[in-house]
């Protein structure tokens, strides 16, 4: 379950700011050799590049092309395409590797660097560890006769979009239905329109202009808002929020009703349950995962297991358990009989059948599930995570708290695997406890990092 410690690669791939190590230029053309080293097997190997849509990604590219080059792979470039479309076309191409240019729900500011293996899957520990072991060298030139290459996929994103199809069955329709659908100004801001319309939808697009600076601005699955706002306005059956990269999905009800990782889940684990296709009988979530959710699960006679955050965690106990269904509150959904990653479309697509299949709206859908009220508040820290795990203050609030909530809450302390935060939960049987709770541990958090950051602590 845990990696070793890593000095560049965090729970999803490379990230950081831009200009800063390790997203700068002459690191991420480092990245592309050490990457073209340790997973290229011949001169010949070739390896894809694709890229959400911020303006650091041209940067990038071309800085993983050179390295790719060096090491003496061919690249083969996507252009703007979600994660899970460059997964897919990592396996039906059979290229070696699979690299994206993301830093997913994040502002522009950030962008990372993430890599699949020649199966649509996301590198194993000892991958990334044999690829960190060369990050501190210089770029070794291969010699000029075996130097890589690089070219364009013009049709990746029909390719894509024909995968994202065929997980929709051949005899149902989306005719009648009015979906607008946020692409959060990322990776998705064409594919996605298109394939709920070719599927037949009234598809109202919104956040699909990107400029390269606008991506999650007020938008996507982390900012629902806008589309619940577009959702009533346009009188629409449901609304779709994906993230920067697109492997995430979020669905926002007729009502203006937000409907997070937790209830998808239990949608498609209740149906497939209800059809006997819920392989291994297990469903994997994480930490956050609510805790409604588990004991609701339970009652089918669902085992439900929790990992670390991060989907590879998730995919990891899958796979070790013969499950395909799992994911995160989130909203990045594992179903591993259709993709190797969270896919934000699929998802969806797998919903509205759902909802067709049932002849309901997707709200009535969630019968069944009584969710604990959960407040989350991510709190910025100046220093490392051991600064603040360690503080006797952070330490004894979290005592407390779980004490005095007993079997009926939970309490949650991590830092987040792709930004400076420290991410607190807790879940009550009432929201008020539940608000009060995640408000005084937040403050111990930041007195604590207060503290670290004037050597007080």
């Amino acid at each position: 379950m845990n990696r070793p410690e890593r000095r560049y690669f965090g729970t999803d791939g490379v990230r950081g700011r831009v200009g800063e190590t390790p997203m700068t230029p002459d690191f991420v053309l480092r990245l592309g050799w050490a990457a073209g080293t340790v997973l290229g097997r011949e001169s010949d190997a070739r390896v894809l590049i694709g890229k959400d849509t911020r303006r650091s990604g041209y940067l990038f590219e071309s800085a993983l092309e050179a390295g790719f080059a060096a090491a003496g792979a061919e690249a083969l470039l996507l252009g703007p395409l979600p994660t899970p479309g460059v997964a897919y076309l990592t396996r039906a191409l059979r290229a070696d590797a699979g690299v994206v240019i993301s830093a997913s729900h994040n502002p522009h500011q950030d962008n990372g660097v993430k890599f699949f293996g020649p199966g649509g899957d996301k590198l194993s520990g000892e991958l990334e560890a044999r690829i960190e072991a060369l990050l501190d060298q210089p770029p070794r030139c291969t010699a000029p006769e075996r130097l890589g290459r690089a070219r364009r996929i013009d049709d990746a994103a029909g390719r894509y979009i024909e995968f994202c199809k065929s997980c929709f069955p051949a005899q149902r329709s989306l005719a009648g239905l009015k979906l607008v659908v946020d692409c959060a100004n990322g990776a998705a801001y064409r594919v996605a329109p298109a394939v709920f319309a070719e599927l037949g939808a009234e598809v109202i697009a919104v956040a699909a202009e990107p400029d390269g600076f606008n991506i999650n601005h007020d938008c996507g699955s982390t900012h629902l808002g806008a589309l619940q706002a577009a959702v009533r306005e346009h009188g629409a059956d449901l609304g779709i929020a994906l993230d920067g990269d697109g492997d995430r999905c979020l669905l926002v009800a007729a009502d203006g009703r937000a409907l997070d990782g937790d209830d998808l889940i239990w949608i498609l684990a209740r149906r497939r349950h209800r059809q006997q296709r819920l392989q291994g009988l297990v469903v994997v979530g994480t930490v956050m995962s609510n805790l409604g959710l588990e004991r609701a699960l339970t009652s089918l006679g669902i085992v439900f297991e929790r990992t670390a955050v991060g989907d590879r965690y998730v995919q990891q106990r899958l796979r070790e358990r013969g499950g395909v269904l799992g994911g995160e509150t989130s909203g990045h959904i594992l179903l591993l009989d259709l993709a190797t990653t969270g896919d934000g479309i699929v998802t969806a697509l797998q919903c509205l059948e759902a909802m067709l299949e049932a002849q309901q709206p997707l709200p009535e859908l969630l019968q069944g599930l009584e969710k604990l009220p959960q407040v989350l508040i991510n709190v910025p820290v100046p220093a490392p995570a051991a600064a603040w795990l360690d503080d006797p203050g952070v330490r004894r609030c979290c005592t407390h708290l779980q004490m005095r909530l007993g079997q009926s809450g939970r309490v949650l302390l991590r830092a987040s695997g792709t930004e400076s935060l420290v991410r607190v939960m807790v879940e009550a049987t009432s929201a008020a406890t539940a608000h009060s709770s995640a408000q005084e541990l937040a403050g111990e958090v930041r007195r604590a990092a207060a503290g670290i950051g004037t050597g007080t602590a």
